[in-house]
């Protein structure tokens, strides 16, 4: 097992704003609307330095939607920025109309997705938001694992001509990946190779994929293990290629299990290479108060889970 080590948590969504930074500098083109979160989303700098390029919304998400979809027309390139569960669910008919269906510019910046957002409860910790927005055509759904692969996509996303998701999150979480990156949209990429089992994992649980790798070395299981950061497009010749030796797979993401990365690999194996898979998931259920590390803890989202999964599947090979 290749051994990954940190030298410090930091918060995805400050990654968000300091590529967000990075962007006001190289691409005039590049502006940026908040609804009133403008500091949870990290998005003070950029409202500091490019005042001209910041348009503070107030809590009226979908004319924000709607604005963006606009601005494209002009051909300014909009980020916008709200917390995920605002930036989908309630936004839905706005993105759905006025962004995919005309294949809009336009990049929907999601912070505070999944359980991870904690005591604020189950009606903000939105984890059906990957499912609504692979879903729709066009699309392209990101969701990077750290400090440094957030702020390598949000540059990135700026390149492509497109709608795209890019979803974030509030906790510190292990900065592993590294600060000089290329970020290649659709790419997976490969954290270690192995023999007995594939470990497919996005966003907060890649780092939870490492540390189960680890212990499942302890047992003598060589695992796989793949960081999925692109939901759509899929890098499906990366998962492909990896099933192909180890003929199972372990899923983990912080999402509904319904509809989201598990749902995309199950698709995918079921049509070119069926074989054993497993979910570590959230199973139909809102979320609730509690702080970050209890929630995925008791919605099953930590590396226990996931070596308890490699067992379960490694069973019915």
């Amino acid at each position: 097992m290749k051994k990954y080590t940190y030298t410090e948590k930091k918060d995805t969504r400050s990654g968000f704003g300091a590529g967000l930074s990075e962007l006001g500098k190289s691409n005039p083109k590049v502006v940026a609307l908040c609804a009133d979160l403008t500091g949870s989303l990290k998005m003070d700098a950029f409202q500091k330095d490019y005042p001209d390029r910041f348009f503070q919304i107030g809590i009226a998400e979908a004319n924000m939607m709607g604005i963006a979809a606009g601005l494209t027309i002009g051909g300014k390139i909009p980020f916008t920025g709200t917390f995920a569960n605002f930036s989908t669910g309630r936004v839905y008919d706005q993105i759905r109309q006025s962004i995919a269906y005309s294949g809009k510019n336009v990049k929907i910046c999601a912070s505070h997705a999944g359980l991870t957002l904690g005591e604020d409860g189950a009606t903000h910790q939105i984890l059906e938001d990957l499912g609504l927005m692979k879903m729709l055509p066009h699309m392209v759904v990101i969701n990077p694992c750290d400090y440094n692969q957030t702020k390598a996509a949000t540059i990135a996303i700026a390149k492509y001509v497109g709608p795209v998701y890019l979803r974030f999150g509030r906790p510190a979480v292990p900065n592993f990946t590294p600060a000089d990156q290329n970020f290649e949209i659709g790419k997976a990429v490969l954290l270690n190779e192995g023999s007995d089992v594939t470990i497919v994992a996005t966003g907060h649980l890649v780092w939870k994929a490492i540390e189960a790798g680890e212990k499942l070395a302890e047992k003598g299981i060589s695992a796989e293990i793949i960081n999925i950061h692109t939901i759509k497009p899929l890098d499906e010749n990366a998962i492909l290629k990896s099933v192909s030796k180890t003929k199972c797979v372990v899923t983990a993401e912080e999402h509904q299990m319904n509809g989201g990365l598990g749902d995309s690999v199950a698709q995918l194996l079921v049509r070119r290479l069926p074989c054993p898979q497993e979910y570590v998931a959230v199973n139909d259920s809102f979320g609730e108060s509690g702080t970050p590390d209890e929630l995925m803890t008791k919605y099953g989202l930590d590396t226990v889970n996931i070596v308890a999964a490699v067992e379960a599947v490694l069973k019915r090979k």
